[in-house]
């Protein structure tokens, strides 16, 4: 149990207070569905829902305090209200105070960028391990504790639930958390009052301009992780890096391929099986392998190296870390069941994203690249043609199919993706059922063709219409591979 005042002390932008200012409170919530009794209930405007409109709904339901941006009158005296400017930014600094204000005793580390967020946590974990830390993971694939796995909904969970974690974290002896740091996340105060070790900036590319609007508001949403950072960990070698570098006050780290930067790749060879590189460090240097082909593997590496060696990790054990790294679920995941052709799953669902898995495919590939991928509805329509693009110059079959059409017609989305394809090739097929699609380009393949399989990566749905139906590509793969192998 927690005093109110407790959270009372640490909320900015207080507007009023009514009722009970000596209550105690037992957990905390936005979803009025969760109330318990004596619980501090969040009323957050959303997207679909106003948790304002759930206010007496918690109370009735044993909630013993609101924080909410305007008073409800019918609620009972019993009750402390309180009144902020921004419930959302609110529910921030209430959670961290709940939770004993335990992410000021971990180390965080926040990784954010379009592309490569989920690779890098995954190295830098390895690295922290090797080093002989525990380590903690939030990210869009899983929550970790040490080796134990935590399904998680969001990339970066909402306030609560993230400082819920790190409570677990803490009573679990981790040091370290390494964490996704989203642009959604940034914008809606989730991370806000927590402060980084290091804030790692991968890159940026178009995507989620369907909620930012441009890709001026998505940089500002991205540049907020360091201004709660102590140290910043930048690639020089992309355009808004260079930007961030120049406006900003905290130590910088750079990173980059033959360029002037602190830390710097040369020598890079790329395979099938992954790829060699020398990172320069200062004065030290390393030969690094990593188990995932390509440059943008290069650039994970990189990121990983720079951050931890930033925070006093000898390049030895850097590489030790980076070596043991088999791969990461979704991201270059190689499908193989002994058939004589490659079939690769990625997560690639940005136009930068995808032109860097077909542009890696590219170094190795003896055959013929064969890509199937979509776009995601209700989402950014402006890359669906730059996409299609992508794919038609950089293939020689493209299979157009669907990736979570959500609320939009799929045959619509892939109408808009064709007309980036048309200009290009003729060689394309349009298949709206993704299984289907996925069973056409297996079935098309001859030996030492490559099979691209793009977009949803680690995700074990396809969400149609407001329905979540099982899907995974690595199954669907395997099952249709296998089902060649006996014909």
């Amino acid at each position: 149990m927690v005093d109110i005042y407790q959270i009372i002390d640490i909320l900015k932008n207080i507007k009023g207070i009514k009722g009970n200012k000596s209550v105690r409170v037992s957990g905390i919530t936005y979803d009025s569905r969760r109330v318990n009794k004596n619980c501090l209930f969040v009323a957050v405007k959303g997207f679909v829902h106003d948790g304002h409109d759930f206010m007496e709904e918690a109370v009735s339901k044993g909630a013993a305090a609101v924080i909410c941006e305007n008073f409800n009158e019918n609620l009972p005296d019993t009750v402390c209200q309180i009144a902020v400017t921004d419930s959302r930014e609110a529910l921030a600094y209430a959670s961290k105070a709940f939770y004993d204000n335990v992410s000021d005793r971990l180390k965080l580390i926040g990784v954010t960028g379009t592309n490569g967020k989920t690779t890098t946590t995954y190295l830098i974990k390895k690295i922290l391990e090797n080093s002989g830390c525990k380590v903690g993971l939030i990210g869009t694939i899983s929550v970790k504790i040490g080796d134990r796995d935590i399904p998680t909904e969001r990339t970066t969970p909402e306030a609560s639930d993230l400082h819920h974690l790190f409570y677990q974290m803490h009573q679990e002896s981790v040091k370290y958390v390494v964490m996704e740091v989203s642009s959604h996340s940034l914008e809606l105060h989730r991370v806000k009052g927590c402060c980084f070790e290091a804030g790692i900036f991968t890159n940026m590319s178009q995507d989620h301009l369907d909620f930012h609007k441009s890709m001026s508001a998505y940089y500002k949403a991205k540049k907020k992780l360091f201004l709660q950072s102590k140290r910043a960990i930048i690639n020089k070698d992309d355009f808004y890096g260079k930007k961030l570098i120049a406006e900003l006050a905290i130590p910088v780290f750079t990173y980059g391929i033959g360029k002037d930067a602190d830390v710097v790749a040369r020598g890079i060879q790329i395979s099938s099986k992954g790829v060699e590189f020398t990172v320069e460090a200062g004065n030290e240097a390393a030969k690094m392998f990593l188990r995932v082909p390509g440059k943008f593997s290069v650039y994970n590496a990189l990121a990983a190296t720079t951050a931890c060696f930033a925070l006093g990790i000898d390049l030895n054990t850097i590489k030790n870390g980076l070596f043991q790294v088999e791969g990461v679920s979704g991201r270059f995941e190689l499908i193989d069941e002994g058939q004589g052709f490659a079939v690769i799953v990625d997560y690639a669902h940005t136009p930068d994203g995808l032109q860097n898995i077909l542009n890696t495919v590219k170094e190795f590939a003896s055959g013929k690249i064969i890509t199937v991928f979509g776009c995601g509805g209700d989402r950014d329509k402006n890359k669906r043609p730059k996409m299609g693009r992508i794919a038609a110059e950089l293939s020689d079959l493209c299979i157009i199919t669907s990736d979570n059409p959500r609320s939009e017609d799929p045959k619509e989305i892939i109408r808009e993706i064709e007309e980036g394809v048309k200009p290009v090739t003729k060689n394309y097929v349009k298949i709206v059922d993704r299984r289907d699609a996925i069973e056409y380009a297996i079935n098309t393949a001859q030996a030492k063709d490559v099979v691209i399989i793009a977009g949803k990566g680690h995700e074990t749905y396809q969400v149609i219409g407001n329905k979540k139906i099982p899907f995974d590509d690595r199954e669907i793969a395997r099952e249709m591979i296998r089902r060649r192998l006996k014909c």
